[in-house]
């Protein structure tokens, strides 16, 4: 007999350490300047083994939680001035996806910033195989099943990825990259309330004509349609949060 067996999907210890030492920070239990307790007696207090704390610490170190001081401890950081890119799932994962409006346009605001720009480097620069991607992801959007908003979103999001590689900027596909779940949070909310209706078809016509811009290599264009895309999936997004 043949069985189906999915793998295990298990939080190892030094995960949920990690999510359980984010929670305490970012909800202020645990406030910024504050050390924290010896590693064995932290470890002690988490139920956790001192080997596991430490792997935890490293990554929030990674994450810009904390800072780790030689023969001094660790001490939490404010994340407004020492945090990564990489902080922004674990905001994600705090507010269960819930975030504040002033953290949601903060997002927003620098997306248009970055994508626009993006938009208007990837006319310069995009090499023939670049835009031949772009056409075959834009074909595949047309093609697309409207019911399921997965494939929509990854498309999407591969869509916009590709014109920041095709800007011939090597930190902006990073930026996308590191805030790839939280950006996926946005459009699968703006997908799912738009299956198959006339939105998906304003934003295949924001894509095409973004396409043809870019083509065109005309910069300013591409800009502005790029700009005009987001702001129109703004709007949109803003009645579902």
């Amino acid at each position: 007999m043949t069985l189906s067996i999915e793998p295990l999907q298990v939080t190892s210890l030094k995960e949920a350490c990690v999510s359980r030492l984010e929670e305490l920070i970012l909800s202020g239990e645990l406030k910024a300047g504050e050390r924290l307790p010896s590693e064995r007696d932290f470890a002690a207090r988490l139920g956790v083994s001192r080997p596991v704390l430490h792997e935890a610490l490293v990554d929030l170190s990674a994450k810009g939680l904390v800072s780790i001081q030689p023969r001094r401890g660790v001490v939490v950081n404010d994340f407004r001035t020492s945090g990564s890119c990489a902080i922004l799932s674990s905001l994600l994962a705090y507010h269960n996806g819930n975030l504040d409006p002033d953290f949601i346009a903060s997002l927003l605001a620098m997306r248009v910033l970055v994508e626009t720009e993006t938009a208007r480097l990837a006319a310069i620069h995009a090499t023939p195989e670049q835009l031949r991607e772009l056409v075959d992801i834009l074909e595949s959007e047309q093609n697309c099943d409207r019911v399921d908003p997965a494939p929509l979103t990854e498309l999407d999001f591969r869509f916009h990825l590709a014109i920041a590689i095709a800007s011939g900027n090597l930190v902006y596909p990073l930026i996308l990259n590191s805030f790839k779940n939280v950006y996926t949070r946005f459009t699968g909310a703006f997908f799912k309330h738009s299956t198959d209706s006339a939105v998906l078809d304003e934003v295949l016509v924001f894509h095409r004509k973004l396409l043809t811009a870019i083509r065109a290599r005309n910069a300013d264009e591409s800009a502005s349609v790029m700009r005009e895309l987001l702001l129109h999936g703004e709007s949109i997004l803003r009645q579902h949060l």
